[in-house]
């Protein structure tokens, strides 16, 4: 694992958590993302940005969730506002390198919303 995912936790319906990756200082980011798996489902994309500046959301997380970077430490974020039960999910971290198709991961993070 090259990717380190912090920042889950458990909060109620209507809460706000910001979730942080950061990758070796060593990589020059392409691309960055996140995705989530929900128990008995297929992990989906949840947003991207690449390095530009340019990002992407699944319909699902518009308007409430933010990807964000900062390109300094090689780290991006994703904050995660009104919060929905089904938001619930190990979300993780990927990444892509300038020149690369490999993909990048990190170990995951759960959250959880629940009253």
């Amino acid at each position: 694992v090259q990717l380190q995912a912090s920042g889950g936790g458990y909060v109620q319906p209507g809460g706000s958590l910001r979730l942080s990756c950061a990758a070796p200082e060593t990589f020059r980011l392409n691309r960055m993302g996140w995705y989530r798996q929900a128990p008995g489902k297929q992990r989906e994309f949840v947003a991207f940005m690449f390095s530009g500046g340019s990002t992407g959301y699944a319909d699902s997380v518009k308007g409430r969730f933010t990807i964000s970077k900062y390109t300094a430490n090689n780290t991006w974020y994703l904050q995660m506002n009104s919060l929905k039960p089904e938001d619930t999910a190990v979300y993780y971290c990927h990444a892509r390198r300038f020149g690369s198709d490999a993909d990048y991961w990190g170990q995951g993070t759960q959250v959880t919303v629940s009253s």
